[in-house]
């Protein structure tokens, strides 16, 4: 009866595991909606203004802002970008062992690399193992661009001063819920600034602006740095909950798999009880009749 007893008490604690496994997967499902529509809202803005931003930026030289200095990278820094809250399967993982790569690739290369997190689950790996220069935790709960405009004040003032040289961005690109893609972009200085390969003149598209090069460049470039983070943000916060959703419908289904296979094992053991009951009571009325 106590191995009974104790099938049953696993049976009971699956099932209140299910029970929060469910809720998990419909929070995420609600969470995963907003987010992909905020991510796909943004997209059109984000691609059209770096389009246009690039065009301009063709047709500048290097020196006329800051941001757009071309140096030796010797120092480079990098930002890990992950989420809060784990129970999303290999999400945060996935991006983490991005990050460690392209750390070692760069330091093995001779480059002082610079760390810096945002999301608590990079900052808490990584506080142990490398020294990390800035961070940013709790922040995806509920964000809008003044989490962009702030983390972008915070890397932007080096860069200028040239603590650094290099900034590199690591997120999660979204593709689909079964197609999380760990992605490495440049932020600093542009990718498309101080190339000497040249460019098809008919993909490139005159605009007519005004003021000066100069000052379109020192109110566009910021924004530009901003967009490119909230993209970020935006896209990993989708491939978060798109990843705990569909962890928590796997545990869910695992609940079930574990709950029937232990249903079979109690109604066996419970089978062979009564079956033991059984042969003692006929047992016990064999002796009593032959005496």
């Amino acid at each position: 009866m106590a191995a009974l007893k104790d099938i049953k008490r696993k049976i009971t604690g699956v099932k209140k595991t299910k029970q929060i496994t469910k809720a998990m997967n419909m929070v995420a499902a609600s969470k995963f909606k907003s987010a992909q529509l905020r991510m796909e809202n943004f997209r059109p803005y984000a691609g059209k203004f770096m389009e246009v931003l690039s065009s301009l930026a063709l047709r500048v030289d290097a020196d006329t802002h800051p941001l757009l200095a071309v140096r030796d990278p010797k120092r480079i820094r990098v930002i890990c970008m992950t989420s809060d809250r784990g129970l999303c399967g290999g999400f945060n993982t996935n991006l983490i062992k991005a990050t460690e790569r392209f750390m070692r690739e760069k330091a093995s290369e001779g480059k002082e690399v610079g760390l810096i997190t945002v999301g608590r689950k990079s900052r808490d790996y990584f506080r142990k193992k490398s020294q990390i220069l800035s961070q940013w935790s709790d922040v995806f709960g509920k964000f809008d661009i003044t989490l962009s405009v702030n983390i972008t004040n915070d890397i932007i003032p080096p860069f200028i001063n040239q603590e650094y040289d290099e900034l590199y961005l690591v997120y999660n690109h979204f593709r689909s819920l079964s197609s999380q893609r760990p992605t490495v972009i440049r932020l600093f200085p542009l990718p498309s600034i101080g190339k000497d390969e040249e460019t098809d003149p008919e993909k490139r598209i005159d605009y007519i602006y005004e003021p000066s090069d100069e000052v379109l460049l020192e109110k566009l470039l910021p924004m530009y740095v901003h967009i490119l983070v909230f993209r970020a943000l935006l896209e990993t916060a989708a491939g978060e909950n798109g990843a705990r959703m569909v962890a928590m419908d796997n545990a869910t289904k695992n609940c079930d798999e574990m709950i029937q296979s232990l249903s079979l094992i109690y109604n066996k053991a419970r089978q062979s009880a009564i079956t033991a009951e059984l042969m003692d009571i006929v047992g016990g009325t064999e002796a009593l009749a032959k005496g």
